[in-house]
């Protein structure tokens, strides 16, 4: 977890970009993760863990009728979070995440364990479902663990 940590750390100095985070079902653990190295501050701007619906639209302005048609817990609320977040910290990178950590919450269409994950940069908007499986706290936890990954790779990418 660490030598994650460090990369992403390194790469944010080295290449002067800034990040902001809107977090719900990691409650703030990004945020934790992001800014646990010294130095963070020249980087990490903003960390929102936005776990109501009313606070996302109130704080991060994501529209009610999203959430209506399509849950708290889907992409285009994980995306309307990371780009919200980015211009709301004017940052050059953000990450939305949204899911069910559980153990309750779970559906049949969104179990406990669907996390969806979305980076947002001036240049280009990504989100990726996944399916995380353990207790709570693993699924916090490996949430935020692959938000740092799909980070490492946006600030690293392969040459075409």
């Amino acid at each position: 977890m660490q030598d994650i940590i460090r990369q992403v750390h390194k790469l944010l100095l080295k290449k002067q970009k800034t990040i902001a985070v809107a977090e719900s079902c990691t409650g703030g653990l990004l945020s934790n993760l992001l800014t646990q190295i010294s130095g963070s501050s020249r980087y990490f701007i903003l960390g929102i863990a936005a776990y109501s619906n009313t606070a996302k639209q109130t704080i991060l302005k994501i529209p009610a009728d999203i959430i209506a048609k399509k849950g708290a817990v889907s992409e285009e609320v994980a995306c309307a979070l990371a780009r919200s977040v980015r211009k709301l910290g004017k940052t050059d990178f953000a990450i939305g995440i949204t899911g069910i950590a559980g153990p309750a919450g779970g559906t049949i269409k969104k179990p406990v364990g669907i996390v969806f994950i979305a980076i947002s940069s001036k240049k280009k908007n990504l989100c990726k479902k996944f399916h995380f499986k353990g207790s709570r706290l693993m699924i916090r936890k490996t949430a935020a663990l692959k938000a740092l990954e799909l980070l490492l790779a946006a600030l690293t990418p392969k040459p075409s």
